[in-house]
């Protein structure tokens, strides 16, 4: 078996483990809701900017309006994810990777 196989064979034998399906499941479990919120916020964004120009407009304090601080928190809530993704993944996703991380160093060396 050529190096290059052995390296395959590992990987495979890697992305087959219970650990690996389940590191996969915890990231999808939660990038793939968070993602669907984030995306249904921004078009409700777009769509408010292009259909209810009216209510978009309305001032809430002097020249600051609906539409501003709408186009504003889409910023803060793009922060908002980042940083919970940082602290679910440091504590439900590093772990398991670094654990399979080492596994497979220790096979290919």
């Amino acid at each position: 078996m050529s190096t290059q196989e052995h390296d395959a064979s590992v990987y495979e034998q890697v992305q087959g483990s219970a650990e690996f399906q389940d590191l996969k499941r915890r990231f999808r479990r939660w990038t793939f809701p968070m993602t669907v919120a984030f995306l249904a916020w921004y078009l409700l964004y777009v769509v408010l900017s292009g259909w209810a120009r009216d209510f978009m407009g309305i001032k809430l304090w002097g020249d600051i309006n609906v539409g501003l601080v709408l186009g504003l928190l889409q910023f803060v809530s793009t922060f908002l994810i980042a940083w919970a993704y940082s602290r679910h993944a440091e504590k439900s996703l590093d772990p398991i990777a670094d654990k399979l991380r080492h596994e497979v160093e220790e096979k290919t060396k």
